[in-house]
């Protein structure tokens, strides 16, 4: 399969897009189907990074944060390692602590809500919701300072009933309840998983998230306090109403009611598993899941502006990224939030148009560039890096 594919990397195949793969392999490993050839991989990569231009690196670090780097830049990076990773990584263990000490007090004697085979504690109510979702917020905003965010440049785009690509609700009326301004989920851009933090830390909504995470120590609590929806791969009850179900119930419910927990959702990657960020220079195509429920949606862009390293995690290790990122000096996070998107009756009947012209506004308000491509196509030009590093 994987053969199959590469071979549309060669300089005299034509330009077909590749097969389509399943979502159950992890990023970044060796696939031993790779081509042993590492002329072949050197021949096309620049052809390579034109296809899969959404995941191409653009730092000091280059391909994967493996190119070899200049004297001035391992000096930093050295300075980094020895001075700001310890106290960052014991800084950011402590706040994470802190917070699950406060998540095990509000939730103490406290039995979670577990319809539709989910755990979470995400409908508490007086003190203990309230000292949660403050604290949480707080904590997230202190981690990120923690790790180099001492600033967040955040833009807020007014509603222009004017403009109706921004507000497509022609049939509201002015007397309608607050119901009609609150969004049944925020929707963002898919750049690193720093996305959550600083989401956490402004709108402390909940994610569509694996199931193991409710079983790590620490932050299977505090995932749970979110409200995390978790991926069910096997239904226990016949009754079960599937991920897609349950975020739609919870979407209805947020814009519904203000006491609600908020959903975020990144629509080019629905399922955690799939793991499609980019390297926040592109956009995705979005899935319908976010939009099934009809209800409205607040749009918001992500990006993080660098000098040396750059926080996309595209195609870059983890290990490597955690190193990278919190041996910088300075990192910056630039968020651009839209107006509430009301869709229009033809979008409320066709999800399919009501993500395409979400997306097509996202990508012109935040100067992204839309992309077809998707996971298949991030694992095949993974696959081709390792491959290439291997034979070095």
């Amino acid at each position: 399969m994987m053969e199959a594919e590469l071979k549309v990397l060669t300089p005299h195949s034509t330009a077909q897009q590749p097969e389509p793969e399943p979502d159950d392999s992890p990023l970044l490993s060796r696939d031993p189907k790779t081509p042993e050839s590492p002329t072949q991989i050197t021949m096309t990569i620049e052809e390579m990074e034109q296809k899969y231009a959404a995941y191409v690196r653009h730092d000091v670090y280059g391909i994967m944060g493996r190119e070899e780097l200049p004297w001035s830049e391992n000096f930093l990076l050295g300075l980094g390692l020895v001075f700001l990773v310890p106290i960052r990584v014991v800084a950011g263990a402590t706040i994470v602590f802190i917070y699950y000490l406060i998540c095990r007090l509000c939730t103490a004697f406290v039995a979670p809500n577990m319809e539709d085979e989910q755990e979470d504690y995400a409908h508490l109510g007086g003190w203990r919701r309230a000292v949660i979702i403050q604290s949480g917020r707080y904590l997230s905003r202190v981690v990120l300072f923690a790790f180099g965010f001492y600033w967040i440049s955040e833009n807020s785009r007014g509603n222009d009933e004017d403009e109706t690509h921004l507000n497509n609700a022609e049939t509201a009326s002015e007397d309608q309840s607050k119901e009609l301004e609150r969004p049944g989920a925020i929707i963002s851009n898919h750049v690193s998983y720093l996305d959550i933090l600083y989401h956490m830390s402004t709108f402390f909504s909940s994610f569509v998230a694996k199931r193991s995470v409710a079983k790590l120590p620490l932050v299977g609590l505090i995932s749970k306090c979110l409200g995390c929806i978790y991926v069910q791969r096997e239904s226990k009850s016949s009754g079960f109403k599937g991920v897609s179900g349950v975020v739609n119930e919870r979407i209805r419910e947020a814009h519904q009611s203000e006491s609600a927990p908020k959903m975020m959702l990144f629509p080019e990657s629905f399922s955690p598993t799939e793991g499609t960020t980019t390297n926040g220079e592109y956009l995705l195509p979005f899935k319908t899941g976010a939009f099934l429920a009809k209800a409205p949606v607040l749009p918001v862009i992500v990006k993080y502006p660098y000098h040396r390293f750059s926080p996309a995690w595209d195609s870059i290790s983890g290990a490597r990224h955690v190193i990278f990122l919190l041996s910088q000096f300075v990192n910056y996070i630039e968020v651009t939030r839209l107006p509430l998107y009301h869709p229009s009756q033809q979008e409320m009947d066709d999800p399919k148009l009501y993500a395409e012209n979400v997306r097509k506004l996202m990508a012109i308000e935040g100067n992204l560039i839309l992309t077809d491509i998707g996971l298949a196509e991030k694992r095949v030009y993974h696959a081709a890096l390792n491959g290439l590093f291997c034979e070095r």
